[in-house]
């Protein structure tokens, strides 16, 4: 399983391309997906990891609940195959972009499993939030 971890800031050009970080490049792989996200970002998966979520997707009862269909509308549907061109680059959809308010200037973020492709000032603002004391409480709860 990957690792992804680290914060970096990059710009997307006029075209909507974003430059993925070098820290993230070999271990996303030369095609990944990225879909929307919680809280109006973006995630990207590698191609294995993105597998191993459609299959888990098909297991669960797709006619029988509303909250399964909407998941698999926004997770499936709103889906991008991407590839690195040979700058880095990767082309991001409109809809994708609209979807996580992506204009400029933006923060990828490695949270574990995947990254998270964030509006600079919307990942600012969320984490200016963060008391880690508080998140650490919480926490305390589940046995972290």
């Amino acid at each position: 399983m990957k690792m992804f971890m680290g914060e970096y800031a990059h710009t997307l050009d006029t075209k909507g391309r974003l430059i993925i970080p070098a820290a993230f490049r070999e271990d996303l792989g030369d095609t990944f997906f990225v879909t929307k996200g919680n809280d109006h970002c973006l995630y990207a998966y590698t191609q294995e990891d993105w597998e191993q979520l459609a299959a888990r997707l098909r297991t669960l009862p797709q006619l029988t609940s509303e909250a399964v269909r909407k998941l698999n509308r926004t997770l499936m549907g709103g889906a991008s195959r991407c590839e690195i061109d040979k700058q880095g680059r990767i082309l991001l959809p409109q809809p994708l972009r609209l979807y996580a308010g992506l204009e400029k200037e933006v923060t990828l973020v490695g949270v574990g499993d995947h990254v998270e492709i964030w509006n600079k000032d919307a990942w600012n603002d969320l984490m200016g939030d963060v008391d880690i004391n508080e998140v650490s409480a919480s926490l305390e709860n589940l046995g972290i």
